[in-house]
């Protein structure tokens, strides 16, 4: 017997097409497109030397070295991953703490977010380079002025998020849980946070975009550090463009999976509080 469907059924994952796939599918034809094309433009064409602008297997193999190479300068990439991550997971970890506890106060107390908040703002609209000077001169050309950039670039939009999810929370979850008696520091921790969690999750993202790049930006000018900013400071001082284009691609990669991870976070946390559907 079969069972008809109404016109407005899903249809089950097992028969929908994948999103997912095709959505990865034109990312790859999208790569190939840009890889082919700056392969034409410097080994076919030769429009520039290649001291000026390497081909793709010049940079490949700079990767190559700096990743899994076995000589004596080889590895220095893989060495700057490692330094790099261990700055900025530790600074995000404290913009995320820092951040999340001012947001509290902010979206519990309306004076605090008035204030504090649009300070807040406008300190976010400040590039994180321009706060580099000021941290080497009261922290030293140290490793500390890095940290003091990445957490301060992170904890702004944690606490600007923290803040505005509070503020979006439905009034009926208010009012249900002072029905329940809840109130004060109670209501905010037992339900207005809890509903809060997918706005949240969206300001946890954009803080990690911005400590990432704050990361690299102050690592520039921190000499003898194992670091991506600094093997970006030395293709720079040795003219070694290709370096230049394997650090700044490595940079990107990172940064797209950490982005990558966060998003599939905040997407499941989504469908699970019925916010989105399943693709």
């Amino acid at each position: 017997m079969t069972v008809s469907r109404a016109p407005g059924d899903s249809v089950t994952p097992a028969t929908r097409p994948s999103g997912r796939w095709r959505t990865l599918a034109w990312q790859v034809i999208g790569l190939l497109v840009i890889v082919a094309v700056w392969w034409l433009v410097t080994d076919v064409l030769k429009l520039y030397p290649p001291y000026v602008f390497p081909s793709p297997h010049a940079v490949w193999t700079e990767v190559a070295y700096g990743l899994w190479g076995t000589g004596p300068q080889d590895g220095k990439l893989l060495s700057a991953i490692g330094g790099s991550l261990r700055r900025v997971l530790i600074g995000y970890a404290a913009a995320v703490a820092l951040g999340g506890v001012v947001g509290l106060i902010m979206g519990a107390w309306p004076p605090v977010r008035t204030s504090l908040g649009a300070y807040l703002t406008g300190v976010q609209s400040v590039p994180s380079i321009a706060f580099v000077p000021f941290a080497i001169l009261f922290l030293g050309l140290n490793e500390r002025a890095v940290l003091f950039v990445v957490i301060l670039e992170g904890f702004i939009p944690v606490a600007l998020a923290v803040s505005g999810a509070l503020l979006t929370v439905p009034p009926a979850l208010r009012i249900a849980g002072r029905t329940l008696g809840a109130h004060g520091p109670m209501l905010t921790w037992r339900v207005l946070l809890p509903a809060a969690v997918p706005n949240v999750l969206t300001g946890l993202r954009t803080a990690w975009s911005f400590a990432w790049r704050a990361l690299v930006g102050g690592e520039l000018l921190i000499a003898g550090s194992k670091s991506l900013g600094e093997q970006l400071e030395v293709g720079r001082n040795t003219a070694n463009v290709a370096l230049v284009l394997a650090t700044i691609i490595i940079i990107g990669v990172i940064g797209g999976l950490f982005d990558l991870l966060l998003r599939t976070v905040e997407a499941r946390v989504r469908r699970d509080y019925g916010l989105e559907v399943a693709q």
